[in-house]
């Protein structure tokens, strides 16, 4: 692993974080009041079994869904706080968000798909499309532009996906189990592409993961959840 300096600034601050869902008659606790400070350009492995909390802990981070209780601050700016649109901005530009599933749009092309965080951000059509050509070449897809995802391989896909989520450059890239559908080669492929990518750009990066092997190679730190707490 490689380290970050203690000295650079926080870009995600978690401070008694809770989450809880269900009704007062039956809840769940899925967060537990996390504590946890995640420096600047920071590459950090999130470990857990599933119904620790990992996933919460991204769906929270990335403005998806809001804290039950704690304090949660992204670039210094505290998510509690913020409106839904602002949350949306949130979204669109602080955070980059990558799935195992790739949730890309069937009936767009890679490009297309690229293309669509702009879109929402009101980047000109030029100004787009050459920024997601750029990003889609970064990840080896430069031939792939005008396939849509059923004519892609898994790996592809994924890379399709990664480059939409960074295509607006975001401060912080939260990966939730991004090579869980892919085979060994393509998963280390794929890491490898993505954390090379986060430090040349000093990207702050939040990876969930159950490969601890993985983890251990790609990452400055690794955090421990069990049963929505951090053990360690």
């Amino acid at each position: 692993m490689n380290s970050v300096s203690t000295s650079a600034p926080a870009a995600i601050r978690l401070t008694g974080l809770g989450k809880t869902f269900g009704t007062s008659a039956a809840p769940v606790h899925a967060l537990r009041g996390i504590t946890l400070e995640i420096a600047a350009g920071e590459r950090v492995a999130v470990l857990g079994k599933s119904g620790s909390g990992k996933s919460t802990l991204l769906n929270l981070v990335g403005g998806l869904d809001r804290a039950s209780a704690g304090t949660l601050e992204v670039q210094g700016r505290d998510l509690a706080t913020m409106s839904r649109r602002e949350l949306t901005r949130h979204r669109l530009g602080t955070v980059g968000m990558v799935f195992q599933s790739f949730n890309l749009i069937p009936s767009r092309t890679a490009l297309q798909n690229v293309e669509l965080p702009m879109v929402f951000a009101g980047r000109s059509p030029r100004d787009r499309r050459a920024a997601a050509r750029q990003a889609l070449e970064g990840f080896g897809l430069g031939d792939r532009l005008h396939h849509r995802p059923a004519e892609l391989s898994g790996g592809e896909n994924q890379r399709a996906a990664i480059a939409r989520a960074l295509v607006n450059r975001p401060a912080v890239l939260l990966a939730d189990e991004p090579t869980g559908n892919l085979d060994s080669t393509t998963s280390d492929q794929i890491i490898a592409l993505l954390t090379a990518h986060v430090r040349d750009h000093a990207t702050t990066l939040v990876l969930v993961t159950h490969d601890e092997e993985l983890a251990r190679a790609h990452t400055d730190r690794v955090v421990r959840l069990h049963d929505g707490q951090i053990v360690s």
